[in-house]
């Protein structure tokens, strides 16, 4: 562990929707920082211009605040290490990029893009498929290093457009130790001279990082898989600039369900679920759905999402945020992929639904349903019908027939269950229920055991039809809960609404 404060960042690019893969790279970066009593930072990477997609920058801190990992400093919240989008910090990266001249770390290059296309098709035709711009080669192209000083400064002198590449040594072995990785060596000779300001004013993402991260004070610098190639280059930065380097934590992919591969939106499409934490409506108007609209519990997304890659080390599987906070460390993360499972993610949300408050759930019911139903009764009929539930809208959807009486009957359990001496029973039953004085669960189930007993017949004579009359349904929760909350009155009425209406179904039949 590092001796300096602890400071991170979450740095997106707001070319679009943020991916639950950008998403679980926040949350690890919130928890650890929170574990360690640092800081959290996010910084808006929007040095690419022409990828730039408006609103993308309000989704992601939407989707972050939804998530409930809000940082302690970026745009909108502020912090002393600002402006925390790059584009505000434009005229700061220029002096860096020439001094990394200057200290001959790096050069200027002229070389036009019709240039750089054409030496790649002549490297082709040579069978040189994967040609690059290093050490080798960029002698024979038009930059500083191959033109005399005199042409060099003509041509800046004259406005002539060029970019500042790194200037890569030739063989030489860069060292990093990842927190989660281990050691890491490349060669230089693997590598190529990149951009690292271009003809447009704007830094390259990789100059910007550094300068960022560096005047930040950022200490540790954990992201995805994808940018680890990045990550030698970015260490010889450091070097070049004499900086000290954060710690390096690049975090496994998250994998598709079905197959090799990174999980993408085309998956989602694919296989019907969300990959990304909220709606998205692009510039024409089409929308791509999120996990909040689908109705899953922000707490069950990011309980999901902190699993993918990383366990705790025990037998425990839900956490609250705060106990993932102090759970979280990264050498519990793992190197290989995560492969996303979507019926896990709903028993995490069936997980988290079950342990809500019976009356929050009522609140929430009160909201997707049309009617005017008191709260009491919601609250009851979350209460009996939640562990049978994975979304809110389900609890009503299961349980609608404890407030509305049934209007249909299902079709399985009446072909099944509905014959022989199924009517006269419940006509018998119905009796034994007029009769009772305390309409309590525990007094309907003596009440019930005692007619079986009398009658000398099974459970599934009775029970099945006895479901039918009162719910429509064919399974649910238990019926003597289901008639104590229904009471005596209602509970008789729909025994006996529901023998005439499958009397009647038999004979229109």
């Amino acid at each position: 562990m590092s001796t300096r404060p602890v400071r991170v960042r979450f740095a997106p690019s707001p070319t679009g929707p943020l991916h639950m893969g950008g998403v679980r790279t926040a949350l690890y970066n919130y928890l650890f920082a929170k574990k360690h009593n640092g800081t959290f930072v996010i910084r808006i990477e929007d040095t690419d211009q022409t990828r730039f997609v408006e609103g993308a920058q309000d989704y992601i801190m939407d989707a972050m605040k939804w998530c409930g990992i809000m940082p302690t400093e970026g745009p909108g919240i502020g912090g002393d290490f600002g402006p925390y989008i790059q584009s505000e910090r434009k005229a700061m990266y220029r002096p860096y990029a020439e001094e990394l001249v200057s200290n001959d770390k790096a050069y200027y290059a002229f070389d036009t893009s019709e240039d750089l296309t054409k030496m790649r098709e002549q490297a082709k035709e040579m069978g040189m498929p994967n040609w690059q711009y290093n050490s080798v080669t960029r002698g024979s192209m038009q930059n500083s290093i191959s033109l005399p000083s005199d042409e060099v400064k003509k041509r800046i002198e004259n406005g002539d457009p060029y970019v500042i590449r790194m200037k890569m040594p030739r063989n030489v072995d860069i060292r990093f130790e990842d927190e989660i990785r281990g050691w890491v060596v490349v060669n230089t000779n693997n590598l190529d001279d990149k951009v690292l300001f271009k003809s447009d004013g704007m830094p390259t993402y990789h100059l910007a990082n550094i300068v960022d991260d560096h005047t930040m004070e950022i200490s540790h610098v954990i992201r995805g898989e994808e940018w680890l190639p990045s990550a030698p280059l970015h260490v010889m930065l450091y070097d070049a600039f004499g900086w000290e380097a954060p710690k390096f934590a690049h975090l496994p992919l998250l994998l598709k369900p079905d197959g090799p591969g990174k999980l993408s939106k085309r998956d989602g499409d694919r296989l019907g679920f969300p990959v990304f934490p909220t709606n998205w409506t692009t510039a024409e108007g089409d929308i791509f759905s999120g996990y909040r609209e689908n109705g899953y519990f922000s707490g069950a997304f990011v309980n999901m999402l902190a699993f993918l890659g990383w366990n705790p080390g025990t037998t425990q599987e839900i956490f609250s945020l705060e106990e993932l906070v102090e759970a979280f460390s990264l050498d519990r993360v793992s190197k290989a992929g995560a492969k996303f499972d979507p019926d896990k993610t709903k028993w995490f949300q069936q997980q988290y639904i079950r342990s809500t408050d019976d009356v929050i759930l009522a609140e929430l019911l009160q909201k997707e349903i049309e009617g005017d139903y008191p709260l009491d009764k919601l609250t009851e009929v979350c209460r009996l019908i939640k562990e049978r539930a994975t979304f809110v809208k389900d609890i009503w959807e299961e349980g609608s027939y404890l407030l509305e009486r049934p209007t249909s009957y299902d079709e399985k359990t009446t072909r099944k269950k509905w014959k022989n001496d199924a009517e006269a029973n419940m006509q018998e039953f119905k009796t034994v229920l007029s009769e009772l004085d305390d309409f309590s669960p525990e007094t309907i189930e003596v009440a019930f055991k005692s007619f079986l007993e009398k009658k000398e017949i099974g459970v599934g004579a009775v029970l099945p039809q006895f479901r039918l009359l009162l719910s429509g349904k064919g399974m649910g929760p238990s019926m003597f809960d289901i008639s104590s909350f229904l009471g005596k009155e209602e509970t008789l009425y729909r025994i006996e609404a529901g023998i005439k209406a499958l009397a009647e179904a038999k004979a229109n039949a």
